[in-house]
């Protein structure tokens, strides 16, 4: 009793506060933000960005055109370009909705009375998908996939190199049937089929190795810390519905270490920026699954070795016993 009375009000404030405190603190931190034009127009641009206590991370650029390779390598999530006609803003909302209209606002605010700002959307979302809420709302089942992937070749007893082809096959198998519904039928994904296939399948499966891994190595309580580092901290923490730089320090940078936030940049990489900036999340996610993996190898090595008993060995400790 007193067990069920301490520990659930401390599992919902642990999932209170994992969920609801970096979406109550959601603000621009360090946001990379470019700046084009000649050094004296950008000056006072720059001089009001300043002003808003590290919000942003300005990048300066010479022209339009840098500006606009720039967001369209995911280096920032817009530009600002210094016209003769007025400011101009270049934004990708495919990379964060909700950063594009951040931006909008904040320029719109700090342009002179009467100027209009215009705004060129770089990297579009899908028109299916102009809130980026259907890849949002994607994150967390991917991560309930690969968990449920992990704990169920737990339970059925799997291990070793049978364990690691259940797992392998299980996340190929949801990376097609994932990408099938999510570009195939819904649209929401616009990029090239087997990519996002491909990282929806390593997404699963860093997910899957990593709980099957701690499960092989630790038992049951292994299971638990997976979901807890899955589910409790990596679904909220991915940046997902904002962006990473919009999250608490050092949640954003916790996030993309995680599966779940490194796999939301992979897919938003390989769907609608042809692969600018997937090293990263890749890597990140290519070290789970192989650790996972190890580990589920690991774990099975080292049982067999403690219920392995040679003949030689049950003989030299009946000797020993009856001399």
């Amino acid at each position: 009793m007193a067990a069920v009375v301490v520990l659930v009000p401390l599992l919902v404030a642990l999932a209170l506060w994992a969920f609801a405190w970096p979406a109550a603190r959601t603000a621009p931190r360090d946001l990379p933000l470019g700046v084009a034009g000649s050094v004296s127009a950008t000056a006072p641009v720059e001089k009001q960005l300043a002003r808003q206590d590290g919000a942003f991370e300005v990048h300066r650029y010479a022209d339009e055109a840098a500006a606009r390779e720039a967001v369209e390598d995911r280096n920032v999530y817009g530009a600002i370009v210094v016209t003769g006609q007025g400011p101009k803003l270049l934004t990708a909302s495919a990379a964060s909705p909700l950063v594009a209209q951040l931006l909008q606002q904040a320029v719109a605010g700090q342009a002179p009375q009467g100027t209009t700002v215009t705004t060129t959307d770089v990297v579009p979302a899908p028109a299916e998908d102009p809130r980026g809420a259907a890849l949002t709302s994607s994150v967390l089942p991917m991560a309930l996939a690969g968990v449920a992937a992990g704990v169920v070749a737990t339970l059925l007893g799997l291990r070793g190199v049978r364990a690691v082809g259940a797992l392998t096959g299980a996340a190929v198998l949801v990376g097609v049937v994932s990408a099938a519904i999510a570009h195939s039928w819904l649209g929401v994904l616009s990029g090239d089929w087997w990519a996002e296939a491909g990282a929806l399948s390593l997404s699963t499966l860093a997910v899957s190795g990593a709980v099957a891994g701690l499960a092989a190595l630790a038992g049951p309580p292994g299971i638990g810390l997976g979901g807890f580092l899955i589910i409790l901290l990596g679904n909220p923490f991915s940046g997902a519905s904002s962006a990473p730089e919009m999250l608490p320090e050092p949640v954003g940078t916790i996030g993309q270490w995680l599966p779940p936030g490194a796999g939301a940049s992979l897919l938003r990489s390989v769907s609608f920026f042809d692969g600018a900036a997937a090293i990263g999340p890749a890597l990140t996610l290519a070290w789970w699954a192989t650790l996972g993996l190890g580990a589920v190898l690991l774990g099975d090595a080292l049982k067999r070795r403690r219920t392995t008993t040679t003949p030689e060995t049950v003989t030299a400790r009946e000797a020993a016993l009856v001399n």
